[in-house]
């Protein structure tokens, strides 16, 4: 499965690595790529889309999915 986050106030490559942190914690074996120009991220794994916004929002990330 395959997920998009959009993250507005992911603003630089240190930010992309705590969203990538947040992340990792919700679901270990979920891969990551980060987009800091278009401020999202691709989600590759079982990983609940709900589940990880929820968690991005609990660390203050601006996290939501699209549509």
């Amino acid at each position: 499965m395959t997920s998009t986050i959009l993250i507005p106030n992911m603003a630089c490559g240190g930010c992309a690595k705590g969203v990538a942190a947040t992340i990792a914690v919700t679901a270990p074996d979920a891969r990551v790529k980060a987009d800091v120009a278009q401020r999202r991220v691709t989600v590759v794994g079982a990983a609940d889309p709900a589940a990880l916004v929820a968690a991005l929002r609990a660390d203050g990330w601006e996290a939501s999915t699209p549509g």
